[in-house]
């Protein structure tokens, strides 16, 4: 079993309140759960208006699948442009 881990720290220069910073990270978890089917948590900088820090994880059989599916998360939230900068690493752990 392979367990994937990204972690992804997100910039949003145009949160001016922690209310924007939550509407905005709440839709993103969403949109990524929805369409990816993986766990998604805010995992630190919980007070900080302009950035957030995600955990996003999966568990599959496969190396390449569980750093594949990391990776189109990753590609997606970058698509989607509600962020200045984004921050992220991939981790493997072989269980």
């Amino acid at each position: 079993m392979v367990i994937g881990i990204l972690e992804m720290i997100l910039y949003l220069p145009g949160a001016h309140s922690l209310k924007e910073k939550r509407q905005v990270v709440k839709s993103l978890k969403d949109k990524v759960r929805n369409h990816f089917n993986v766990a998604i948590a805010e995992t630190d900088d919980l007070d900080l208006w302009q950035k957030a820090r995600l955990g996003i994880c999966t568990v599959g059989n496969d190396r390449g699948q569980v750093n594949g599916r990391l990776d189109q998360v990753a590609n997606y939230i970058e698509r989607l442009h509600i962020t200045g900068d984004i921050d992220f690493h991939i981790e493997l752990l072989d269980y």
